[in-house]
C-alpha cells in the first residue's frame, strides 16, 4: 500500500513539475509550396490566461472569449520579431489564433523574400512575467531545421543560411 501511495504521489509531483515549465515555441515555416513566411506561436493556455490577467487586470479565460484570445495575440506579436539581413523588424501580417486543447497558437505570415542569407530573431514574450520563460524558435524549409532559444537576457539573434553546411 505504502508503494502505490508514493507511486501515485510520484505521479502527480511529475504532472506538477510539467505544468512549472515556462516555454512557448515557434515554428517560422519557409512555405515553398504558398510562397509565404508562416509562423505558429505556441503556448499553454494557463500561462496565457494568467499573462493575459496581468495585462488587463482581470481573470481571463481563453477556452470560449475570442477577444481575449485576440488581445494575447496582439501580445505576443508586440513580443516577437523578425528581421531579414539585419535586426530589422518586418511587418508580419496576423492570421488569427485558436485554441487547440491546452495550447493556444497564434498565426503570423509575409510574402516570403526571394533569398534568404541572414534572419533576425527577437522573442521576448512571457519572459516579463516569468523571469525562467524560454522560448525557442525553429526554423524550417531552408534546409535543415535550425533554432535558437530565447531567455530573459536575450537580445536579437541570428541564423545565418547560403554556406552549404547550414
Amino acid at each position: 500500500m505504502r508503494i502505490l501511495l508514493l507511486i501515485l504521489t510520484l505521479l502527480m509531483a511529475c504532472q506538477v513539475q510539467a505544468h512549472q515549465m515556462k516555454a512557448a515555441i515557434t515554428q517560422v515555416l519557409f512555405n515553398e509550396r504558398t510562397g509565404n513566411v508562416e509562423v505558429m506561436h505556441r503556448f499553454y493556455v494557463h500561462d496565457a490566461e494568467h499573462a493575459l490577467g496581468e495585462i488587463v487586470g482581470k481573470k481571463a479565460y481563453l477556452l470560449e472569449n475570442p477577444e481575449a484570445q485576440l488581445q494575447f495575440a496582439r501580445y505576443v506579436s508586440a513580443h516577437f520579431d523578425m528581421g531579414l539581413g539585419s535586426a530589422e523588424p518586418v511587418q508580419l501580417t496576423h492570421v488569427g489564433q485558436e485554441v487547440d486543447g491546452k495550447f493556444i497558437w497564434v498565426y503570423q505570415e509575409m510574402p516570403a523574400p526571394a533569398a534568404v542569407e541572414t534572419l533576425w530573431f527577437r522573442f521576448d514574450a512571457l519572459q516579463d512575467f516569468w523571469p525562467e520563460q524560454v522560448n525557442q524558435i525553429n526554423v524550417e524549409g531552408l534546409g535543415r531545421v535550425r533554432s535558437l532559444k530565447f531567455d530573459r537576457h536575450s537580445r536579437w539573434q541570428k541564423l545565418e543560411f547560403g554556406a552549404p553546411d547550414n
